[in-house]
């Protein structure tokens, strides 16, 4: 064999060197019995390229992807959002001063076709009218029926944050802001707007749910299918979160139902409960509220006590009960429930 011939075996055997991140993908696509889940020190290497923009588009689609077809186990949660509140500056120490630190965190990441009015955001602002501060964030993307949570905020004249910075100001001044997805980090905006191209939610819904961006001592989570109730909370321990509590919300909001039960998953401290809220309402009246009209004029209206729907108010406050008893206002189901009460017949019907 000639050196000629030898130098041309070399050439084609020379293969390109491998990108940094397609080690993490051999590790979910080497087959049966050998792929495995990322270790939460990978996931939140992996995920901190991605926010650098590391990754190549390929790259990307495939780690989402697999992400969603096994479903993202609470280690890789965990490092997923270790890797956010790093890039977002999110991560610094608890704060010594409670000023501007939010009782709630109340996350707003659903889009589903359930999805009507956010009558929670109405919810959050009773709370926050009454002693509980409350930080509301998130994006509503391919939002196929209903008003989204900015909109729902904006037209009640709340506070809509720039920055973590100017929300914690929001909430030191009025109790509540209303932090938009964008204004964390812009690759996150980016990534959740990708279901339109892969035809599917990924990851990302499910770790800003978690994310907790002013460390609030207690969160209240919607979810829309059920299998995902317990990663959040399993991811929440983890994260060493110290009070939260899970629904299967109204379009995938933390938003109760008045027309059955509602399960609350909680983590307090580490240790798992469940407790059960009963119906508001009777089914019957389900109809009526499938005609009641998806506008801002109706939802300002049932706030200003201007119109009389029974299924919305009990929305308001039967997911705001909810938000009491998580924030510690109350002890008990029933006395979070005449707390509520009490406020909202004294609520401060004036917008903005």
């Amino acid at each position: 064999m000639t050196d000629e011939h030898l130098e041309q075996l070399e050439e084609e055997n020379d293969l390109p060197e491998a990108h940094p991140f397609s080690g993490y993908l051999r590790t979910f696509f080497r087959g049966p019995g050998r792929s495995r889940s990322l270790t939460r020190d990978e996931a939140f290497d992996a995920f901190s390229m991605i926010l650098r923009d590391e990754v190549e588009p390929i790259q990307l689609g495939a780690f989402l992807l697999m992400l969603r077809y096994r479903a993202e186990t609470p280690e890789e949660l965990a490092g997923m959002i270790d890797a956010v509140r790093k890039a977002a500056r999110l991560d610094g120490e608890e704060e010594t001063d409670t000023e501007g630190q939010p009782m709630l965190d109340w996350p707003s990441y659903a889009a589903g076709r359930s999805r009507g009015l956010p009558w929670f955001v109405l919810s959050a602002h009773l709370l926050s009218q009454n002693g509980v501060p409350v930080l509301m964030h998130g994006y509503n993307s391919h939002l196929a029926n209903g008003v989204g949570t900015e909109a729902a905020v904006k037209a009640m004249k709340l506070p809509v944050a720039m920055s973590a910075e100017e929300a914690r100001s929001d909430i030191a001044s009025n109790g509540f802001a209303y932090l938009p997805l964008r204004h964390m980090h812009p690759k996150l905006r980016e990534l959740i707007g990708l279901r339109s191209l892969l035809g599917l939610r990924s990851p990302v819904n499910t770790l800003l749910r978690l994310l907790n961006p002013l460390q609030a001592r207690s969160a209240f989570l919607g979810v829309f299918h059920p299998a995902f109730l317990d990663v959040h909370r399993e991811t929440g321990k983890l994260l060493d979160l110290p009070r939260i509590g899970v629904i299967k919300g109204g379009g995938g909001e933390a938003e109760r139902t008045p027309f059955k039960h509602v399960d609350l998953r909680m983590l307090v401290d580490g240790e798992l409960s469940d407790v059960r809220w009963p119906a508001l309402l009777p089914r019957t009246e389900k109809e009526q509220e499938e005609q009641s009209p998806v506008t801002l004029a109706h939802f300002l209206a049932v706030w200003r006590g201007e119109v009389e729907d029974a299924a919305a108010i009990a929305r308001i406050k039967g997911s705001a009960s909810m938000g009491a008893f998580l924030a510690g206002k109350a002890d008990y189901m029933d006395e979070a429930e005449t707390l509520i009460e009490g406020w909202w017949d004294n609520r401060n019907k004036d917008v903005g």
